[in-house]
């Protein structure tokens, strides 16, 4: 079914207006050209799947498979309110931006501790990549937050993104829809339910499940 551009927008605008984490997460969830800018390969990606969980407290909002040569590496991801407020008048993080943070370094915490639950989750990781989603891109291009993140970059190997990068990937979608053939194949993020059987089925799995 083709996609409604326009419909689309109005749902992004009025998530945004509302700072509605919930309304966002449903629009990602049935949109998957949404998530063109955060992946690094554009052709040939794997499905989406939403609300991963890795233990009774823990779960990511969104995970996907990078297939490379050199091993499965597992992108991770956390949603956070598009309008997330970043940084207080005195120049640190807020209790929201920093709950966000530790709330992807758990996840690296959890998989340090309990190396099993990787294969038990995913079949085979060679590695993770982290990608954190919060706060307006307004707010990122002051000075004070974009030094803040440089040095943060510096120490962490978690990505963090704007909301915006939502609104680029739909206006590239606009100018270019045929780059985006990969992301319609797989237009909706499955369950969760479904993610071990999709690395059974994989064959590519299989085989870093023997090395790894």
């Amino acid at each position: 079914m083709p996609i409604c551009t326009q419909i689309l927008k109005e749902e992004l605008d009025s998530a945004f207006t509302k700072n509605s984490e919930v309304d966002l997460l449903t629009i990602l969830k049935n949109n998957s050209i949404l998530f063109y800018k955060l992946h690094l390969r554009k052709h040939g990606i794997q499905p989406i799947f939403a609300e991963v969980p890795f233990d009774n407290e823990l779960r990511c909002d969104f995970c996907w498979l990078n297939d490379n040569s050199d091993g499965p590496e597992w992108v991770l991801v956390e949603i956070e309110k598009p309008n997330l407020k970043i940084f207080t008048q005195k120049g640190t993080p807020t209790s929201e931006a920093n709950h966000a943070i530790e709330q992807v370094k758990s996840w690296r915490r959890h998989f340090e501790k309990n190396p099993d639950s990787k294969k038990r989750i995913f079949g085979a990781v060679a590695k993770f990549r982290y990608i954190l989603v919060m706060g307006s891109r307004e707010d990122w291009q002051k000075e004070q937050t974009s030094s803040w993140r440089s040095d943060f970059n510096k120490e962490s190997n978690i990505e963090i993104r704007s909301s915006q990068i939502f609104y680029d990937a739909l206006k590239l979608y606009t100018e270019h829809e045929e780059e985006f053939w990969s992301f319609i194949e797989h237009k909706v993020a499955r369950p969760s339910t479904q993610l071990k059987s999709f690395w059974r089925e994989s064959s590519y799995i299989s085989q870093w499940r023997n090395i790894i």
